[in-house]
């Protein structure tokens, strides 16, 4: 929705302004223009991108128009969900996770935590690597460079669709040139014309460098940067899991492990302290078991 607001802006404060000083809006409806720039642009993103970067970008655009996930709940659930996952594995030894990590959708640890388990990416994060901590043939340090190449991983086919996005936006107002070039050599070829339609003609033209800035500037590349925020915030949740998980394998209590993990959020959605205690505390309780509940 935001996306959508914000395009709203971008065109009442153009449009709008333009408007106030007397503009006439008609004169900036411009078709011909309007397809040499976006059938250019979208020509030059088909040649500068193989067929995998081309679908990975489509699939990407759908995620622009929907709000963020991650914020301050899910963090704290995801904490309390390590919290837990480290104290049963420190009670009953690392084994006792195996049907948890084996099957998460069945695990009463995991099932807790609805908005966690909906997130494949994280799951299967987090289970691979308490499946490798259960083998017990890695040591931490080769864990931490296993979880940072795959970090690295995500995060370079993360910016494969906002890098062909950036392309696409910074090409558009060389495009737009390319459009008024094009109606300055129609309007100098039509030199036999009245002085107002020349004028018209020249002010056509110049609608193509309009409509590539504004393209460019106000439409396309604001979604690349929208991209990699939205990369960095899914990067953010691996490496809390990574760090509270490196915490544990070094011998530091579920508590101290889960507190490492707290202090890697970013300030606007890392809970207190106090906060997080709470939350970890009512993740020791015990989960009822259904005849328990129905009773």
């Amino acid at each position: 929705m935001l996306v959508i607001l914000g395009y709203l802006v971008v065109i009442a404060a153009v449009f709008g302004g333009y408007a106030l000083v007397g503009g006439h809006l008609g004169a900036l409806y411009q078709p011909s223009e309007f397809l040499i720039i976006a059938g250019s642009g979208i020509g030059s993103f088909i040649v500068g991108n193989n067929g995998k970067a081309i679908k990975s970008t489509f699939h990407a655009l759908p995620l622009l128009f929907r709000g963020s996930k991650y914020n301050k709940s899910l963090y704290m659930d995801l904490m309390a969900l390590l919290f837990r996952l480290m104290a049963k594995s420190r009670q009953q030894g690392m084994l006792a996770l195996e049907f948890d990590i084996d099957s998460p959708q069945n695990s009463e640890i995991f099932k807790r935590y609805p908005r966690i388990l909906m997130d494949n990416l994280l799951v299967d994060f987090l289970t691979d690597y308490l499946r490798l901590m259960i083998g017990g043939n890695m040591n931490a340090f080769e864990i931490e460079s296993l979880m940072d190449e795959e970090i690295e991983t995500y995060e370079h086919e993360c910016e494969i669709p906002a890098g062909s996005l950036g392309q696409m936006g910074d090409s558009l107002p060389a495009f737009g040139i390319v459009a008024a070039v094009l109606g300055v050599v129609h309007a100098l070829a039509s030199a036999d014309r009245s002085a107002i339609e020349l004028g018209a003609l020249i002010a056509q033209a110049m609608v193509g460098t309009f409509l590539g800035i504004l393209l460019s500037y106000g439409f396309i590349s604001p979604l690349a940067s929208l991209l990699r925020q939205k990369r960095a915030e899914t990067t953010k949740m691996m490496q809390c899991i990574k760090i509270t998980l490196l915490s544990s394998i070094h011998g530091y209590a579920p508590q101290i492990a889960v507190e490492f993990g707290r202090k890697t959020l970013y300030s606007a959605e890392r809970p207190s302290f106090t906060e997080l205690e709470e939350h970890v505390r009512h993740a020791r309780e015990p989960v009822k078991a259904p005849a328990e509940e129905d009773a």
